[in-house]
């Protein structure tokens, strides 16, 4: 599995011009997923990206996670999970990416619902896009920070 996560002030999710998720402070969350992934990755990747310390504290630094700034924010904070397939994208020959190491639909769409879910339990609000829809996703990346995750990599 991998997430690409991105703190946002502000993101929202649009299919066919309608709003299907949308938070305010928090993390967009891309969310690809693989052959090999299952409920385990999931959940493990879930909690990776909740505990990621990436929030800054009241020194400005980047010491508290989202769960810390829920906790602590009055009007709380939010994850909007939307799935990208084109995340294993491999562009390492000719010119057009080749897709074989995405999931097909029918093993990454419950992966990826899976992954929300276990965000959800994790006690964070969570709001997602539509799979398989053509999204239009806006946001307003906080920092910039933009942090890359591969259960490939936690693995190692």
């Amino acid at each position: 599995m991998r997430v690409l996560a991105q703190r946002v002030s502000r993101a929202r999710v649009m299919v066919a011009g309608e709003i299907v998720g949308r938070i305010g402070t928090g993390f967009l969350l891309m969310v690809g997923v693989t052959h090999s992934d299952d409920e385990t990755i999931s959940r493990t990747m879930a909690g990776k990206v909740a505990n990621l310390r990436v929030f800054d504290d009241e020194n400005g630094q980047m010491n508290l996670s989202i769960l810390d700034v829920v906790a602590t924010t009055p009007s709380g904070a939010g994850v909007l999970v939307v799935s990208q397939f084109t995340l294993y994208a491999d562009a390492r020959k000719g010119r057009r990416p080749s897709y074989t190491d995405a999931a097909i639909p029918s093993i990454a769409a419950p992966l990826v619902e899976h992954f929300a879910r276990s965000l959800a339990e994790l006690g964070l609000h969570v709001e997602q896009g539509r799979f398989g829809a053509e999204m239009a996703v806006e946001l307003v990346n906080d920092g910039p920070v933009t942090i890359w995750l591969d259960s490939a990599d936690l693995r190692s």
